[in-house]
């Protein structure tokens, strides 16, 4: 085991060259967002822009819609039911698909389009609903994905995984990740109080940092979306996922010097500065 530690932000995160445009910071799509719970994937939506990301669209259900473009204007946005999704999905870079998602039909059918408009060359991150409905039927797995990234609580896993929380183990989760995807890139960050990070080859990070005043709903969510924008920058390698995991509960510490609790929606805020910082220390 590997102590996730402040030099992964020097080694991922890249001071950003003059000659560039945001086709050069990568195209995600972010699905979620059923009538009630817009929250999450707006959240995650200023996660994955506040991140860096290029090119920004939702896919939610059109309720949204004015919240979305009041809190993040950045945002592109289709209807979730739009026969345009599809095409969509297939020019993206990555994917996040789940918070705020839903267990309906209309979801279930999402997720049976992103397995079949996904391919090697893209990045699927999959969040909360999502992955309950996929412990439901593991055929909605997109495995035609190049790169799977599972980001559930301990909750989520144990539905996913059928481990039971006391039993979660580092080595059965390391066998149930590879039961599940027998591919080496896949990745499972397990969330908790210190968030482990496993990859399909049995190596596994954990995460020192973070606080309690982190334990509020949509954490998971923003979460969610800084993976995917960071992805989208820097790849889709283990590091770049650490760097993740790492700025998320950094930024929450700062934030937890001076308040009680920390809000996602403030925590990514305080992004750009944070990695504005370490893209000079590289």
């Amino acid at each position: 085991m590997t102590e996730i530690s402040e030099d992964i932000l020097k080694k991922v995160i890249k001071e950003r060259e003059s000659d560039t445009h945001k086709g050069d910071y990568g195209r995600v799509l972010l699905i979620g967002g059923s009538e009630n719970y817009g929250g999450a994937i707006i959240m995650s939506t200023e996660g994955a822009i506040n991140a860096g990301t290029g090119l920004t669209a939702v896919a939610t259900h059109p309720l949204n819609l004015a919240p979305l473009h009041a809190r993040v204007p950045e945002a592109m946005f289709i209807n979730w039911r739009d026969a345009k999704l599809a095409d969509l999905i297939k020019n993206m870079d990555v994917v996040v698909c789940g918070p705020g998602l839903g267990m309906s039909d209309l979801a279930k059918q999402i997720l049976v389009i992103l397995r079949r408009c996904t391919s090697e060359k893209q990045t699927v991150v999959l969040d909360a609903s999502a992955l309950d409905l996929i412990s439901q039927d593991k055929n909605l797995l997109p495995t035609n994905a190049g790169h799977l990234i599972l980001t559930p609580h301990q909750m989520e896993w144990q539905r996913l995984s059928q481990i039971r929380i006391p039993f979660q183990t580092d080595s059965a989760n390391i066998d149930a990740l590879n039961q599940l995807i027998p591919d080496t890139n896949a990745l499972l960050v397990l969330k908790s109080n210190h968030t482990h990070v496993y990859n399909g080859t049995g190596q596994i990070f954990v995460n020192p940092i973070g606080n309690p005043g982190m334990a509020t709903g949509g954490m998971g969510d923003t979460l969610a979306g800084i993976i995917g924008g960071m992805v989208a920058q820097f790849g889709p390698g283990v590091e770049t996922v650490q760097a993740a995991v790492y700025l998320h509960s950094l930024a929450g510490d700062l934030l937890a010097k001076d308040n009680y609790v920390v809000r996602p929606t403030e925590l990514s805020k305080v992004l750009p500065k944070l990695m504005k910082k370490y893209s000079e220390l590289a």
